[in-house]
């Protein structure tokens, strides 16, 4: 009789499996900005680097100015800016800030995993 934790896949596996799957992913992004805000602007040449270099040419963003779409923000309930909205893949997910945490952008996007919670003993 085998043992059900011998089947389970090691941690590199779960992590080349899910590397493996973000890298086939095209993301839809949508980047909800206050005007020429120094926070806004940051944040928009933030997920501008982000993406460059871990989404190249599998992604596109849709930046909103709060003061010029006012009906966007009331529609997709956006009370905080800057605020980055996955779209696709699902599941949505929001990321609030600047995006100058480049790995808490990358796990908000699923881009790489989050880390596994610790087992309690």
């Amino acid at each position: 009789m085998t043992d059900p934790e011998d089947s389970k896949p090691t941690i590199k596996e779960v992590f080349e499996q899910f590397v493996a799957e973000s890298e086939e992913q095209y993301y839809v992004l949508r980047l909800y900005i206050a005007g020429n805000r120094f926070q806004s602007l940051k944040a928009l040449q933030n997920i501008e680097k982000i993406c460059e270099e871990y989404l190249h040419g599998r992604h596109e963003i849709e930046v909103i100015d709060v003061y010029q779409q006012t009906e966007e923000v009331v529609k997709h309930n956006i009370i905080v800016v800057p605020t980055l909205v996955k779209e696709r893949p699902l599941p949505t997910r929001r990321i609030i800030g600047n995006l100058s945490d480049t790995q808490k952008v990358l796990m908000g996007l699923d881009i790489i995993p989050r880390p596994l919670p610790e087992k309690k003993r």
